[in-house]
């Protein structure tokens, strides 16, 4: 199983999600908000197989982000994996657009020609996000959690990158007419742990299992021929970074 945006370092316990990825050969994608973030957990992660850490700079902690500028530049080389990033127009983030639109201006451009896969966070700015990937002539990207409109899906597809499906989409009504809209090559798994809960506990990477259920369930096909399809799809982005 494969769980490309997890959070590792906001549990209550990040080494004991980490050590059972690594007991279970989950590979799993640890997320950061900020490049101190990745800086304090980079270390601990050296030596594991199937654990990485991606480098972020999370649009919700925009106010941050001049200061922790030159720190994502100088951590770029140590990682293949970038995320959290991205832009945030909700209510929740709307007031940090410019300061966000600037910061991931530079970070595109720096990030610009070098083989890196980017998780992005796109809520309520979706089209400015796919706009800058492709001005920034961006190959591989994973738009998580996408919660855009259904026309974008397309032109999203047809620039190349993925989208990554996780417990609380399968959910959503709103979130599977979504899903039913991505070709199977085109999906990838997430549990975006901590921040949703299973049966009053949060989600964890052995959870996608129940993505992949439910992919199996509305593809018509096997849990194993879904989990390769699944595993294959992440082959694919981590062999464009490798050639």
């Amino acid at each position: 199983m494969i769980d490309t945006h997890c959070h590792i370092d906001l549990y209550a316990d990040p080494l004991k999600i980490a050590n059972e990825s690594e007991r279970l050969g989950i590979i799993t994608i640890g997320m950061t908000n900020l490049p101190s973030h990745f800086e304090m957990g980079y270390l601990h992660l050296l030596s594991f197989k199937c654990v990485r850490l991606a480098l972020g700079m999370h649009p919700l902690y925009a106010n941050q982000h001049e200061r922790e500028i030159n720190s994502f530049v100088s951590n770029l080389s140590k990682t293949s994996y970038i995320g959290e990033i991205g832009l945030d127009y909700s209510r929740e983030g709307i007031s940090t657009k410019e300061l966000q639109l600037n910061s991931l201006r530079r970070i595109l451009k720096e990030i610009s020609g070098k083989k890196k896969i980017l998780s992005l966070h796109s809520r309520k700015a979706e089209k400015d996000v796919l706009d800058l990937l492709i001005a920034n002539n961006i190959q591989n990207a994973i738009f998580h959690w996408y919660s855009g409109p259904l026309s974008l899906i397309e032109k999203i597809i047809n620039a190349g990158y993925y989208f990554s499906i996780n417990p609380a989409m399968i959910k959503s009504k709103s979130a599977q007419e979504i899903i039913k809209q991505i070709p199977l090559n085109k999906i990838l798994t997430e549990s975006d742990g901590p921040f949703i809960d299973i049966q009053m506990k949060p989600v964890e990477p052995k959870d996608m299992v129940l993505v992949c259920q439910y992919l199996s369930n509305i593809w018509n096909k096997s849990l194993i021929e879904t989990e390769f399809i699944i595993s294959s799809n992440f082959q694919k982005l981590l062999s464009n970074i490798k050639a």
